[in-house]
């Protein structure tokens, strides 16, 4: 018996169903791509929503501090003297000075001893003399406020408001003159954008 017979390719059976998907494994699957969608999209977004409201209060929080402790003790910077216009005289002692910066106004308050000489020479720097000081306290109060500065009524208050068209800053400046050898002077200048 001849065996011409030709060996055929097995051709593949029909493909077998799929098994459908246990429930368990279908709960893991999801939970795994909500987790990954949260992570990729929820937690960028949190981080911004977070971050936004510590910048905001970030601002808030420096505001109440320096107006809570008052003054900060020490020279403000060349920078800020420059654009206030607050010209300390060298060698004075006790500065201190506090910034506010608003959409409104920029203000910055200033305090320091100084001497006869160095109280002539700030007044010079403002375009006055000291026959411009009027008696009496000139600052007001919301600035008293916000420093909390103190005008003892008993005390002899010098004080001049001396007024600049923008974009220079006006100054509002006070002088105790209860020792005319180191009056302590006291200057609001304001500058508005």
């Amino acid at each position: 018996m001849s065996q011409n017979h030709r060996s055929v390719p097995q051709q593949p059976g029909p493909p077998e169903a799929a098994r459908p998907e246990g429930r368990g494994h279908m709960i893991r699957r999801r939970t795994l791509t909500l987790l990954i969608i949260v992570l990729l999209i929820g937690v960028p977004a949190g981080y911004l929503l977070v971050s936004a409201s510590q910048s905001r209060d970030s601002g808030r929080d420096k505001e109440n501090k320096y107006s809570a402790t008052g003054l900060s003790a020490g020279w403000p910077s060349k920078v800020q003297r420059r654009i206030y216009e607050v010209d300390i005289p060298p060698k004075s002692s006790f500065v201190a000075y506090y910034e506010t910066n608003n959409w409104k106004a920029s203000r910055l308050y200033t305090q320091f001893r100084t001497t006869h000489k160095g109280l002539t020479k700030f007044l010079h720097s403002l375009g006055k003399t000291r026959d411009d000081l009027d008696e009496g306290v000139t600052i007001k109060k919301r600035d008293l406020a916000i420093t909390r500065w103190s005008f003892d009524p008993a005390v002899h208050w010098t004080g001049l408001r001396h007024h600049q068209d923008n974009p220079r800053p006006s100054q509002d400046v006070t002088v105790d003159r209860t020792d005319p050898k180191h009056p302590i002077v006291y200057v609001v200048s304001a500058t508005t954008p």
